[in-house]
């Protein structure tokens, strides 16, 4: 079942983290702190790889149904999406906000929520505002 952006927002985090497809590799990846991460998986020369298209709700999900398309011409022709664009770049194209949030839900895990409340907080108050779209 493809995914909507009404259904993407009814999305509750789970005591693991959690994919829901939308089909063709792409799927959205809830974690328990309730972070929403676009994810392509795909095979590239007999190997499992997978691509990262940010965080929802900063890439929506029409955006990221193009960016799988374009991986998907590059598949077809023989080349690695992640692999196509040098890091540098992939930095550029992607926000503060969305590295931040990337950043906190991997180590949010091993935080209790005491310390990863006033952490995520500090952030969503004080520097995505500032920084986020950068």
């Amino acid at each position: 079942m493809s995914l909507s952006e009404l259904r993407i927002k009814a999305l509750k985090p789970a005591e693991k983290a959690k994919k829901y497809s939308d089909g063709e590799g792409l799927h959205i990846l809830v974690t328990p702190s309730g972070g929403k991460l676009w994810r392509l998986a795909y095979r590239f020369e007999g190997k499992q790889k997978s691509l990262t298209f940010g965080a929802y709700p900063h890439v929506k999900l029409l955006d990221t149904r193009r960016l799988k398309d374009d991986a998907k011409r590059l598949l077809a022709k023989g080349v690695d999406p992640s692999a196509k664009v040098p890091a540098k770049e992939k930095a550029k194209s992607i926000s503060f906000e969305a590295m931040g949030r990337e950043w906190f839900n991997l180590k949010q895990g091993a935080w209790v929520d005491h310390h990863s409340s006033p952490i995520i907080s500090g952030l969503e108050r004080d520097v995505f505002p500032v920084l986020g779209a950068n």
